[in-house]
C-alpha cells in the first residue's frame, strides 16, 4: 500500500473514533458523582423550605428534576451506551415538563389550560427530539430509513401538540370568533 493510502485510512479511523462518545467513567467516579448528586438534591430541597404555596411546589419540583437529570446523565457517563444517553435526554424532557406544569398552577381558567397544553407541547417536542437523536446515532444499514421515519413522526407529534395549544387558546373566545379561531388552527396545522 502506498503511504498516501495508509495515511487516508488512518485519518478516516481517527475521524470515526472522534464521533464516538467519550469513554465511560470509572466506578469510583460514578459513585462519587452519585454522592454529590444526593448532597446537591438535599441542599436544593432544603432551600425550598423557606418558601410557601406554589412557589415551594415549583422549587421542590425543580430540585427533583435536577436530581433525576443528574442521575440519568451520570448513568449515561458510566455506561456510555446510546440507550443511557437517550434515557438522560428523556429524563430532561420529563423534568422540564413537570416543572412547567407545576408553574401553571399559579394561573386560573383558560390561561391555566393553555399553560398546561403549552407545557405538554414542549414535552412532546423534547421527547420527539430525543427519539430523533437516538435513531440518528444508529449506524446500521436501515438507519437512513429509521431516521427519516423518526423525523417524520417527530414533526407530526410536534404539529399535533402545537395544534392542541392553538385550539386551547380558542376556548377563551366564543361564537363566531371561536369558530374562526378553530378553523384557522385546523388550516395552519393541516387538520382539515
Amino acid at each position: 500500500m502506498s503511504r498516501l493510502l495508509i495515511s487516508l485510512i488512518a485519518c478516516a479511523g481517527i475521524a470515526a473514533a472522534g464521533t464516538v462518545s467519550a469513554a465511560p467513567i470509572s466506578k469510583d467516579a460514578y459513585n462519587a458523582e452519585k454522592d454529590r448528586i444526593a448532597a446537591t438534591y438535599k441542599s436544593d430541597k432544603d432551600s425550598c423550605s423557606s418558601l410557601s404555596g406554589n412557589a415551594k411546589d415549583v422549587c421542590v419540583e425543580k430540585a427533583k428534576g435536577k436530581e433525576k437529570v443528574a442521575k440519568a446523565e451520570n448513568e449515561a457517563s458510566y455506561k456510555g451506551t446510546e440507550k443511557a444517553h437517550y434515557d438522560a435526554r428523556m429524563a430532561k424532557a420529563d423534568a422540564d415538563y413537570n416543572v412547567a406544569k407545576e408553574m401553571c398552577d399559579d394561573q386560573k381558567g383558560n390561561a391555566k389550560d393553555v399553560c398546561v397544553k403549552e407545557a405538554k407541547a414542549a414535552h412532546v417536542k423534547a421527547q420527539a427530539d430525543a427519539k430523533v437523536a437516538h435513531v440518528s446515532n444508529d449506524a446500521t444499514q436501515t438507519a437512513a430509513v429509521k431516521k427519516q421515519d423518526a423525523r417524520k413522526d417527530a414533526a407530526e407529534d410536534k404539529r399535533d401538540a402545537d395544534y392542541k395549544v392553538a385550539v386551547e387558546k380558542c376556548d377563551a373566545m366564543s361564537g363566531a370568533s371561536k369558530e374562526q379561531c378553530v378553523k384557522g388552527a385546523k388550516v395552519r396545522y393541516g387538520k382539515t
